[in-house]
């Protein structure tokens, strides 16, 4: 059984940082390419950062030197460092893997599987 678990989020002031983990079992991770997207009421859901299996690192300009996208594939686990955040980041924040993609965009992978979210609240 595929699971993308979700957790580290929580509520913090701007200009805090928070560390998100995702626990990954139940398929080959080490062959998926990983990502962590974002959503928030009223807004589409965006790619905030992917790592390829090669271990290359995109992000959206959004939060482009100050989100770093890593990961342990010994425990299978894939983890977003977000320092310096600000209200606009608030969000649910989902970890997903794809198997393939046609491109680099985030909207190129094809993503398989999707973690059930945790919440990153940052307040003024």
């Amino acid at each position: 059984q595929v699971q993308l678990v979700e957790s580290g989020g929580g509520s913090v002031q701007a200009g805090g940082s928070l560390r998100l983990s995702c626990a990954a079992s139940g398929f080959g991770y080490s062959r998926y390419y990983m990502a962590w997207f974002r959503q928030s009421p009223g807004k589409a859901r965006e790619g905030v950062a992917l790592i390829d299996t090669d271990g290359t690192t995109r992000y959206a300009d959004s939060v482009k030197g100050r989100f770093t996208i890593s990961e342990d594939n010994a425990k299978n686990t894939l983890f977003l460092q977000m320092n310096t955040l600000n209200t606009e980041d608030t969000a649910m924040y989902y970890c997903a893997a794809a198997h393939s993609r046609s491109g680099f965009d985030f909207a190129q992978y094809n993503w398989n599987y999707w973690g059930q979210g945790t919440q990153v609240t940052v307040s003024s």
